[in-house]
């Protein structure tokens, strides 16, 4: 029996295409090899590739002037790459200081150009997104960084800053989780763990211009370009989270499209946060209503002792993956692409339980 998996990352997957993959692990459509064994020059994998790079186009609706690039190493090697490549013209990177991950970008993005905090939520403890006019971006600024959702803090962007200056994004944990505004965009980026596959990889979606200015003495695989250029197919890729990644495409287009997952996770995320509100303090959000994740549903207990008896409970009823992050401890439910409804109704059920029997 499978546990409800309400891990902030990696994800959980459709059960349909883990059921798939298993079939397809000894034997690949007849191969007599898996697809991970196969050359990825091999005719087999060649296609799994392509297909999931078209796949991504269609279901995220993204443009021709936009690249498609997988790249290893998840989000966290983004932080670096963005600013070697579109500030290798020249120009300043803005950040949406908005919590842990938008702090990680900011500081390593500082190490390569000249990037700054164009706002800072400091002043509320990182548990909400600036308001319209607060985000002061410099002259000479090439593009504004905002992290769409802090998996960690819960909060999410609602309102996106138009500062005249082209926005890069990561999105890594409500990948293709609600529309993307492609004219707002020069890249948008996010590691697959969350939504989409398993851990391992970046998706990059890059304006084609935007790499007018890219250069040629950084690494090979360092730069856009070299993998705009060769398909991301210039070295090995990440053959088992790509040929996962296509399946769960699948079953994304199959069950109604981005529309439909944002619908879907939002009234997920409703669930929860109607449970926290009517519980009459006993379960307390520190996000703004306006600004709540619709990803990772953060909360805490009266006591470091109920969160310990709450999370004990849980596990023994087969949830997982509710610790908060050990930053700032609590309860988190992350309420990814793959957590049905069922799982969703399973932990609102126990929730509303142990309020009553801990009141």
């Amino acid at each position: 029996m499978r546990v409800h998996n309400f891990g902030a990352g990696p994800c959980t997957l459709p059960f349909e295409v883990l059921a798939e993959a298993e079939k397809e692990l000894l034997d690949y459509r007849g191969a007599g090899m898996s697809l991970v064994e196969m050359s990825h020059r091999s005719v087999e994998y060649d296609a799994v590739h392509r297909d999931t790079l078209d796949l991504l186009r269609r279901v995220a609706g993204v443009p021709a002037a936009f690249d498609i690039l997988f790249v290893q190493g998840g989000a966290t090697l983004q932080f670096a790459m963005v600013p070697m490549n579109l500030l290798a013209g020249g120009g300043s990177a803005g950040f949406v200081l908005s919590g842990s991950w938008a702090k990680k970008a900011l500081d390593d993005a500082a190490l390569v150009g000249d990037a700054y905090a164009a706002w800072d939520g400091a002043g509320s403890a990182y548990t909400t997104f600036p308001a319209s006019g607060e985000v002061v971006v410099r002259e000479n600024t090439r593009y504004l960084h905002v992290t769409t959702n802090e998996t960690i803090g819960g909060i999410r962007m609602v309102d996106f800053p138009d500062v005249g200056v082209p926005l890069v994004a990561d999105m890594s944990s409500e990948y293709l989780a609600r529309p993307i505004e492609w004219d707002r965009y020069d890249l948008v980026y996010g590691g697959v763990q969350k939504n989409l596959a398993p851990s391992g990889l970046a998706v990059v979606f890059v304006r084609s211009t935007a790499l007018d200015d890219s250069t040629e003495r950084l690494p090979a695989y360092l730069r856009y370009r070299w993998h705009a250029d060769s398909a991301s197919l210039g070295n090995t890729p990440a053959m088992f989270p790509i040929y996962i990644m296509g399946k769960v495409l699948e079953v994304i287009e199959d069950r109604g499209g981005i529309e439909a997952l944002e619908r879907e996770s939002a009234d997920k995320a409703a669930a929860v946060y109607e449970v926290i509100d009517t519980s009459g303090g006993f379960y307390l959000s520190p996000v703004a209503p306006a600004v709540r994740s619709h990803m990772n549903v953060v909360f805490r207990l009266p006591s470091q002792d109920l969160e310990t008896a709450f999370l004990a409970e849980a596990r023994r009823r087969r949830m997982v993956g509710l610790k908060g992050h050990r930053s700032v401890g609590g309860i988190r439910a992350s309420l990814y692409a793959a957590c049905r409804m069922e799982s969703v109704e399973a932990l609102t059920s126990f929730m509303r339980e142990f309020a009553a029997s801990a009141g």
